[in-house]
């Protein structure tokens, strides 16, 4: 599934997607959550249509390729938002597109265009998957394997301090974790707290990264989360081969 950029022939080349998708009337309405120019949230109504249509290469390219029997689903918001742009979705593809629901869910897997980037960007500059000098394609399949896992956490843990920071420690984080957190980042409230929830862990994580924790800062991002429980890994493996070495 891909989002056209550019408005292709249709049918037998006499006209385009936008001339065909414009001869059929809305089949459904979808309502999503935004946020605008300013990061407050905002609710967008989209008119749904869709519809399978013989799509054509570009004209220099018909000779070398076929044209493509696809589903177009067109997403336009109702009305003219006032701090953000317009939402003008032209969804292409060939998954089997049937009723109002199966297009929402080829909307609703678009919608997370960005938190996939945001998870290949940890992928690739916190794990630094494309530096690997394996030779074998199953050692780094293997690995690929690892940096997913931890890729995924760093995504979930930045989100979870957004979404979910008053839900418990425990819920992301071991009692070693917590324990050396405690010990590592002093806390800056000289009163102390009742109850530390996740946040509280969470950032204390990302001061260790290099989060500055500014009454007006926002929330820690991805970069300085990866780097604070990268250094937080290397102390709790630390603490551990010492605590061998002494046992022995």
């Amino acid at each position: 599934m891909v989002r056209a950029c550019v408005d292709r022939l249709a049918g037998d080349g006499d006209h385009t997607i936008t001339d065909e998708m414009d001869e059929f009337a809305v089949k459904g309405l979808h309502r999503v959550e935004v946020r605008d120019n300013n990061g407050d949230q905002d609710e967008a109504i989209l008119e749904i249509r869709y519809r399978t249509i013989r799509v054509l290469p570009p004209i220099g390219k018909q000779k070398r390729y076929p044209a493509l029997t696809l589903t177009v689903i067109h997403a336009e918001e109702r009305g003219t938002p006032k701090n953000r742009k317009k939402i003008d979705w032209r969804l292409i593809t060939d998954l089997p597109v049937h009723s109002r629901k199966d297009a929402v869910e080829k909307l609703e897997w678009y919608a997370l265009r960005w938190k996939i980037e945001v998870f290949h960007k940890i992928l690739k500059s916190g794990c630094r998957a494309e530096e690997s000098k394996l030779r074998t394609a199953q050692r780094l399949t293997n690995l690929l394997s690892v940096f997913c896992i931890l890729s995924w956490r760093v995504f979930w843990m930045t989100m979870l301090n957004r979404s979910a920071s008053d839900a418990p420690s425990d819920l992301a984080l071991s009692e070693v974790e917590i324990a050396l957190l405690d010990h590592l980042v002093k806390d800056r409230d000289q009163k102390p707290l009742q109850r530390k929830t996740l946040s509280h862990y969470l950032t204390k994580i990302a001061r260790l990264g290099g989060y500055l924790a500014r009454a007006n800062d926002p929330p820690p991002g991805n970069t300085v989360m990866w780097r604070g429980l990268s250094r937080l890994t290397d102390i709790e493996l630390g603490a551990t081969v010492g605590a061998k070495i002494v046992g022995n």
